[in-house]
């Protein structure tokens, strides 16, 4: 990878809430991923919510989460997004547990 696409790079932290675990929001997720050009992750967290990193260039990011967010429209009930520094240490989309 070079400097200029490291530079074109943005990562996106998101909570999301409703019903989302005991849905299969990770493995669908983690197969949605394949179709962007992303890398992070996704995991439950304790209090019941999902927890996602995406990282790439900023319309791939942003067709990913449409595409998560599509797929769990009638689960996800609230999201929190925060742009975050891009690592550039992963070269995949997996499930985090």
């Amino acid at each position: 990878m070079t400097a200029e696409s490291e530079s074109n790079r943005i990562r996106r932290h998101v909570v999301y809430y409703g019903r989302v675990q005991g849905v299969c929001f990770r493995a669908m997720t983690h197969d949605l991923s394949r179709g962007c050009r992303v890398a992070g992750y996704v995991r439950n967290l304790r209090d019941g919510t999902v927890e996602l990193e995406a990282e790439g260039e900023p319309a791939e990011v942003e067709r990913f989460l449409a595409s998560v967010e599509r797929t769990f429209e009638h689960n996800i009930r609230d999201a929190d997004v925060t742009d975050i520094a891009s690592t550039g240490d992963e070269q995949d989309f997996r499930i985090r547990y």
